[in-house]
């Protein structure tokens, strides 16, 4: 850990709180709070794009669904 900054812990509503000193600030608008023992951890939550999620997927084996199937055949339309 770089630095270190004593802050004060206050209520808000329910909730007890701590504000961020702007050096720590967090970038985006969400952040993951978990318990390490007695200290508690903050990280941001990183927005992964749409290939990095494919790319945590097992690969489709399964056929997929005849969704036309039961229904009456099209017509040709003349336009």
């Amino acid at each position: 850990m770089t630095d270190s900054r004593h802050v004060r812990l206050f209520r808000n509503g329910r909730n007890q709180a701590v504000r961020i000193p702007v050096e720590f600030e967090l970038p985006g608008d969400e952040a993951v709070m978990h318990r390490d023992g007695d200290r508690l951890v903050i990280e941001p939550v990183r927005k992964r794009g749409l290939l990095a999620l494919l790319d945590t997927m097992e690969p489709f084996t399964e056929e997929f669904p005849d969704v036309d199937a039961g229904l009456r055949p099209l017509r040709d339309v003349n336009l």
